[in-house]
Formats: C-alpha cells, structure tokens, sequence
C-alpha cells in the first residue's frame, strides 16, 4: 500500500436514478452558479428518454463530472497556473489566479469544465475539497439517493472505494483520449427480457 493517497470516484449505474440529487447538493455545497455534475442518459440520448428499440429500451444514467484525471490537459494548458493537481490526486481550480481565458475549457476532453460569464472565471468540480480535507466525503456521494456513489482513496485496498470496485468491470470515459480518468463508472448488468 502506497503512503501517497490517490483519490477517486466510482459511480454504479445500476444504482443510479437519474434524480439529479448529486447535481443539485454540489451546487449547494460549492455556492455554483452552474452545475458541475450533469446527469445524462446512457448514449447521448435527452434526460429521460429511454435509449434502445422497443421492446428492448433501457433508461441507464452516467452523471458527468470532472474527471480528476492523471494526466489533466487543462492542467498544462493553463497560462496562470489556476489548474494545478494535488499530491492526492485531486485537480483544483484556483479561481484567484483564473483569468478567464478559457484555454481550459478548449483542453477538456470531457467538455465539463464550466465559463461564469457573470465573474468571467472558470468552474468545475474539486470532489469538495474543503470536505475531503477535512476527512469528509464529497457532498455528493453524501446526498446520493440511489448510493450509486462511492469515493476514497485508490491505493488503500480496505477503502470503501477499493472494496466497491474489486471484482466488478469498471470503464472511465474516454479513455482513450490518455489521460487516466479518477472517475470510473461500473456499467449496469445486461437487462433480462420479460
């Protein structure tokens, strides 16, 4: 076991209700003027429309957030060192130092980091720092109705999050783009036909 925390995010969309409590108790939490987690339906498909054909029509929700990834691309594109990646993992935005400039928002494969025109500043998700350094979950995995959220520290094998995810398939989004995502995602089971 690594002495170096590594923090992450797992998410079970077969737990997952699409009730947007996630969205909503970050906003809270961090005083947003946006949503940094946005709830979609499985496919790109509009929020509660059910993907598939008929009969075989599924309704299966990825709450999309910032991916706390390990090799962060706004990081790096960051003129002003606002981006920067903690020791731990977590990616935060400093918004002293945010100029507004928006090379963030153009290097995130995720396309979540948000632009308050109103404060001309960047936003996005920090996994409620504030709470995690104080030995506190994120806000979000507190208020997840469906408790489709779990979150700790990858390198403890007796964390929550480790627990959660051992044995069960897991992907992370783009992966392919390289930059390692810390959120993963594990699929709901294939739905039996009636």
């Amino acid at each position: 076991m690594s002495d170096t925390k590594q923090f992450a995010m797992v998410i079970d969309q077969e737990r997952c209700i699409g009730c947007e409590a996630c969205s909503i108790a970050c906003k809270i939490e961090n005083n947003a003027t946006d949503y940094w987690i946005k709830v979609e339906t499985q496919g790109g498909a509009v929020k509660d429309t059910p993907g598939g054909k008929f009969p075989n029509l599924t309704m299966d929700f990825i709450p999309k957030l910032c991916n706390h990834c390990e090799n962060p691309p706004c990081v790096d594109s960051c003129p002003e060192g606002a981006l920067q990646k903690r020791e731990d993992g977590i990616v935060i935005l400093d918004q002293e130092l945010c100029t507004g400039c928006q090379s963030c928002l153009t290097a995130c494969p995720y396309n979540i980091i948000i632009f308050n025109d109103d404060k001309n500043l960047a936003e996005k998700c920090n996994f409620c720092v504030h709470r995690v350094d104080q030995g506190f979950e994120p806000f979000c995995v507190i208020c997840c109705e469906g408790q489709a959220m779990y979150f700790g520290d990858l390198n403890d094998p007796n964390s929550d999050i480790s627990k959660y995810m051992s044995g069960k398939n897991s992907f992370q989004l783009k992966f392919e783009e390289g930059t390692n995502p810390k959120v993963f995602y594990i699929p709901p089971r294939p739905k039996r036909r009636l």
